[in-house]
């Protein structure tokens, strides 16, 4: 059983957010929040098994794990760990996105946090997917639906383990704070500032006006440089 507060946005601004792919949404924002054009953003590549997925937009859910050495908590201690992980992940604002930082260094991936029973869990915790520089496992019997975007796929959990969670954390050049706005697909992730993400989806069509004129002629059997030029012309003069 999940406890999903309401969010800081409305319904309808997510849904609308969802419309569009992650790459037309970071175009959004070079228009409307020009000062985040290099922050804000996965820069490096991610494996994603369901590419088919549609995009995800949800509040972060922030952890830091590891793999290679052992939980020094004891056993009770770790149970009660886990107890109070599922919790913080199935509540606060929702809909909700993991994202976890693999915190072991140069060994990231060694051992995954993720695979079948993870992701049912997560699920059923009120989670849309897993952003994760970590690796990920059991992809044919992945929850339906649930996306993932991680950092390699691998066979074994090894020592994994949640070291902390509900803090900052980076993944894949992205830095995440617990209930930021998250908007993902297979091309990777951005952090939606929830003050402007209103403002994106009008954006976002702008994006595509300018673009329609650009793609027809280039697209066309008649094409032709002096015709692309035009287009470019008429491209700029939309606003």
């Amino acid at each position: 059983m999940t406890n999903t507060a309401t969010g800081p946005l409305p319904a309808s601004v997510l849904e609308a957010l969802g419309r569009y792919d992650t790459p037309t949404i970071c175009n959004a924002m070079e228009i409307v929040a020009p000062e985040r054009r290099l922050i804000g953003y996965t820069t490096k590549p991610l494996v994603c098994p369901f590419p088919d997925l549609p995009p995800i937009v949800g509040y972060a859910r922030t952890v830091a794990i590891r793999s290679v050495l052992k939980s020094s908590l004891p056993a009770e201690e770790q149970s009660k760990r886990r107890i109070e992980y599922y919790e913080y992940v199935g509540t606060g604002h929702g809909p909700r996105i993991s994202v976890i930082q693999d915190i072991d260094g140069p060994d990231v991936g060694y051992g995954a946090f993720w695979g079948e029973v993870q992701s049912n869990v997560h699920k059923a915790l009120g989670c849309l997917g897993v952003i994760t520089d970590g690796s990920i496992r059991d992809i044919p019997q992945w929850a339906p639906g649930f996306q993932a975007l991680a950092g390699s796929i691998g066979p074994s959990h090894a020592w994994v383990h949640a070291e902390s969670f509900g803090g900052e954390v980076r993944v894949a050049g992205m830095t995440v704070k617990s209930d930021d706005l998250i908007h993902a697909d297979q091309h990777g992730a951005i952090v939606i500032p929830l003050d402007i993400a209103a403002k994106l989806p009008e954006a976002a069509e702008l994006c595509g006006r300018r673009e329609t004129p650009i793609l027809e002629i280039a697209r066309s059997p008649d094409f032709s440089l002096e015709k692309l030029k035009a287009a470019l012309k008429r491209s700029a003069e939309i606003h």
